[in-house]
């Protein structure tokens, strides 16, 4: 119909996915619509089932039942979705013996995009995170903001429709953390899906839709601006607070 051709696609969608280790459920019987083209913020305290949900995003695990889809059709993990992924892990990721510009280059090179275009890409991204004037110097001898912006640039390289980042902003300072956000939401305006987890819940108010997570449980999905009307505050992390109070005594 006509309406729902208006309507995005669901990036990611979790259906009663459950994952256990043994005896024990990180993520319990989770729902959750990912759309396309928005910055979206996994938030909870650690063991909340946070990077349980984004390592079965990449298919690196299986749920113990449930299902999830990518763009409404795939399963993670198919061979046609992997290159529409990209990956930012909180542990350091780039080769410190190559340059900044060879490291870009090098994870190019490795999605197997054309020269001429990877080179050209480098350039722009290397623009983007503010690395053009360090292009030259070893990754080994960046500051860890420059690091993490060398991370961001290598996992954009091949344009990734579906991005996963786990504690981007993880100790970065306060003015580079605000420029990280700046550039999550001119890529959501191109149309890229990210996917966040963050231990700053209040600069997740960033983010178009957040779910909060407690014991692999979903406490709330909604947008920053409806929590914290919800719960009368105006500050997300008070918001999560309350939403936990809430529920435990409930």
């Amino acid at each position: 119909t006509i309406i729902s051709s208006l309507l995005p696609l669901v990036m990611l969608k979790l259906t009663r996915v459950t994952k256990k280790y043994g005896t024990q459920t990180v993520v319990d019987n989770l729902d959750l619509n990912i759309p396309q083209g928005i910055v979206f913020g996994l938030l909870g305290p650690n063991g909340s089932g946070k990077t349980t949900i984004l390592r079965m995003a990449m298919g690196l695990l299986k749920p113990t039942s449930g299902r999830l889809s990518i763009l409404e059709k795939y399963s993670p993990g198919d061979k046609l979705v992997r290159k529409k992924l990209g990956y930012m892990p909180q542990q350091l990721a780039v080769y410190p013996g190559l340059s900044v510009y060879e490291n870009v280059l090098f994870f190019g090179r490795l999605y197997g995009i054309p020269e001429s275009v990877v080179q050209s890409r480098t350039h722009k991204l290397l623009k983007m995170v503010e690395l053009e004037p360090e292009q030259n110097k070893l990754a080994g001898d960046l500051s860890g903001g420059m690091l993490r912006r060398l991370m961001l640039a290598t996992t954009l390289i091949h344009q990734p429709s579906l991005i996963i980042l786990d504690e981007p902003t993880a100790g970065v300072d306060p003015s580079l953390r605000l420029r990280f956000w700046d550039w999550f939401a001119e890529l959501a305006q191109t149309g890229t899906t990210i996917l966040i987890t963050t231990h700053h819940i209040s600069e997740a108010s960033r983010c178009d839709k957040v779910a909060f997570l407690r014991e692999g449980k979903l406490l709330e999905y909604d947008t920053p601006e409806s929590l914290m009307e919800r719960y009368n505050c105006n500050d997300l992390e008070k918001a999560f607070v309350q939403a936990t109070q809430a529920r435990i005594g409930g």
